[in-house]
């Protein structure tokens, strides 16, 4: 029997990693990370209004405000005749930081001058989108939607260069809309225990796992279902308590998950692990 790790009121089994969830739970039943008899909520359950006109609902309607934030205009340009592709867009007017709980943020990089997808944002390098977008080339949309303080929010539509849809996509706040949310307080919905991203029924994206004082439990990256990378526990004082190291791709069965380091609730290292060194 593999040896039992407790985090808040959760237990983790060694013994588990690497484990498929079983698709009778809600969740899957992986013995860790997750709370298997919490109710989950879509993301777009909660917040509708992302279909609303993104104006801010005014008699006279601001220009460059969307969602009541003020933004400026700008676009992007790269490539020569044919191949030119043009993207139209608004950032914020006050540079800052975007959310920690996303994966990709959409800036625009005053150095390279584009705009770039990234896991990190440095406010000294660029700004984040904020409004509508629109990708084009040779007056033909390729890509439109809209941006929330550098993600993607509401309706996402992909053209193809005859102008025909080729995809279509809900996000809210750069989490995809089949995206699960749980709760502390599932009535009154408003301190989050656990974001689970799910897209194209895959858990994909970060997810976190949060104690009940608001600090990260558990925080990891999913891709094509499975666990990959760092997956980092803490203690609800909000220092770090282990890493767990799961391959780097998805689907690597030569690499098995293992603890590679681990922590006392002081902060005092209390294990080292050398495999893969």
């Amino acid at each position: 029997m593999g040896k039992i790790i407790f985090l808040g009121v959760l237990a983790v089994s060694v013994s588990a990693f690497g484990q498929k969830p079983d698709e009778k739970e809600p969740f899957g039943k992986e013995g860790q990370f997750t709370f298997e008899t919490d109710k989950p909520f879509k993301l777009l359950e909660l917040d509708e209004n992302t279909s609303e006109p993104i104006v801010a609902k005014k008699k006279k309607p601001k220009r460059k405000t969307f969602y009541g934030i003020k933004t400026r205009k700008s676009y992007a340009r790269r490539g020569t005749g044919e191949r030119t592709v043009i993207e139209l867009f608004y950032v914020l007017k006050k540079s800052e930081k975007p959310s920690i709980f996303v994966r990709d943020i959409y800036w625009y990089d005053y150095t390279r001058r584009e705009v770039r997808k990234t896991a990190n944002f440095d406010i000294k390098k660029g700004v984040l989108l904020h409004g509508p977008y629109k990708k084009m080339q040779n007056n033909v949309v390729l890509e439109e939607g809209i941006f929330y303080k550098g993600t993607k929010h509401g309706r996402w539509m992909q053209f193809d260069r005859n102008d025909v849809l080729h995809d279509k996509e809900k996000y809210y706040k750069g989490w995809p809309k089949e995206s699960l949310v749980t709760y502390y307080d599932p009535v009154e919905r408003k301190q989050v225990k656990e974001m689970i991203p799910i897209e194209i029924d895959e858990r994909e994206g970060f997810y976190f796992l949060f104690h009940e004082n608001g600090t990260i439990a558990v925080t990891g990256e999913y891709k094509w279902g499975e666990k990959v990378g760092d997956w980092v526990e803490n203690y609800a004082n909000g220092k770090r308590k282990r890493i767990l190291s799961y391959p780097a791709e998805p689907f690597d069965k030569n690499s098995m998950p293992f603890i590679r380091k681990e922590w006392d609730e002081r902060g005092r290292e209390i294990f080292t692990s050398y495999k893969g060194q």
